[in-house]
């Protein structure tokens, strides 16, 4: 197809704005979709205000067989043709550039908000909401499916974790989940307003606590973002530091997981090894900087703790138990024929939808697809010590 090329860039490179291609938004539109056709994934879509009642649209596609990005534009005003109907991945992006910038996706199939705050654009909104009406998290049309022995099931926003609070709406037909819907937006801050004419003394706090579970990960991504821009080289030693604080909050929220999942099955010897297991993984953290989600430890251009030879030598050994303990509990679950039964054919995804869906992380290599960030798009340590991907092949 006859198309502008678009800006490519690797994983923490920095370009000029002006660098980014704009193009008709029928060009943006066809080479965002076949770019998606191609196997790439929509990483990121949002719009930044320009002159005006304008807004430029940008895409951009993750490309993990060539590990770099392709990034694409379009200047649209106060509405455009959804990309969403052909490309699912676009769905919450959508929506999200509705909430903020009073934009319509025409076309879009369930636009609705996301995070339930005003538009940054005063006295324009996506659905003509009165000004003095409050806005109310989670107050919004639910997806319903009708039927006799059809029920519904409503959980949260209120729980018991460090992550955001949801509500989260379960259409059932006996045991069997026919659909399920989630609403965000219980905790939003208004944290990327907030970095405006930044940084500040606060913007690495902002970036810590942006999620409970992903301090390590936020931080990292800010630091690499203002390292790039600063063209900023960080010692390695400090990008070994990094490495091993993302690999212990990766193993803590897996291990999490795990227990969660025997949890929601009704396995409680699973469940309760689990979260103390989780803790020793957290307090690994701990020995790294004194706080177990991590926080202060890194900054713009390193890190803001050593690890010296005594506590590495500890934190060795207290993971190798650690990991002894883990491979026990987990054991113990997948050799139990009840947790089996309430697992098996249970939410099975196929390759296709995984895909189509861009999932990542241990939801898409499940289903067979093999892709990993750290690999496909290294930065920091990864470059040095690539990871060994694990690929499952049922999606179950």
């Amino acid at each position: 197809m006859n198309s502008v090329p678009p800006l490519r860039l690797t994983n923490g490179q920095p370009a000029e704005r002006a660098a980014l291609p704009i193009v008709p938004f029928r060009k943006f539109r066809e080479q965002v979709l076949y770019s998606l056709q191609q196997d790439a994934r929509l990483a990121a879509f949002y719009a930044v205000p320009r002159q005006g009642t304008t807004f430029q649209l940008v895409a951009v596609m993750a490309h993990g067989g060539s590990g770099d990005f392709s990034l694409i534009s379009t200047d649209i005003e106060d509405h455009y043709q959804a990309l969403t109907p052909g490309c699912v991945q676009a769905h919450w992006f959508e929506r999200e550039i509705a909430e903020q910038w009073a934009i319509t996706p025409e076309g879009h199939p369930w636009l609705k908000p996301l995070r339930f705050h005003r538009s940054y654009r005063k006295d324009n909104d996506a659905w003509n909401r009165d000004p003095a009406t409050e806005i109310l998290p989670g107050v919004t049309t639910y997806f319903r499916v009708e039927g006799e022995e059809v029920h519904e099931v409503a959980v949260g926003p209120v729980h018991a974790g460090v992550i955001e609070p949801g509500h989260f709406r379960f259409q059932c037909y006996g045991e069997r989940v026919l659909h399920l819907e989630i609403s965000l937006g219980y905790q939003h801050r208004g944290i990327e307003r907030a970095l405006l004419g930044g940084p500040t003394l606060k913007t690495i706090s902002h970036m810590e606590t942006l999620a409970g579970d992903t301090t390590i990960g936020h931080a990292t991504a800010y630091c690499q973002a203002v390292e790039a821009l600063a063209g900023c080289v960080v010692p390695e030693r400090a990008e070994a530091i990094r490495g091993i604080a993302l690999e212990l909050e990766r193993l803590a929220n897996h291990v999490g997981d795990l227990g969660a999942l025997a949890g929601d099955v009704g396995y409680l010897p699973t469940s309760s090894y689990c979260g103390r297991l989780r803790g020793e993984l957290l307090n690994l953290t701990a020995l790294l900087c004194g706080n177990r989600f991590g926080r202060n430890l890194l900054r713009p251009g390193g890190s803001a703790f050593d690890l010296e030879e005594p506590r590495a030598a500890e934190l060795l050994n207290r993971l190798d138990r650690t990991m002894r303990d883990i491979t026990g509990a987990v054991t113990l679950l997948w050799n139990v024929p009840s947790v089996l039964a309430r697992f098996e054919d249970t939410g099975m995804i196929s390759r296709q939808t995984a895909l189509d869906l861009g999932l990542v992380g241990p939801s898409v290599r499940a289903c067979g697809v093999d892709r990993d960030a750290r690999r496909d798009f290294p930065s920091g340590i990864f470059k040095r010590a690539p990871v060994k991907v694990a690929v499952g092949k049922s999606g179950d």
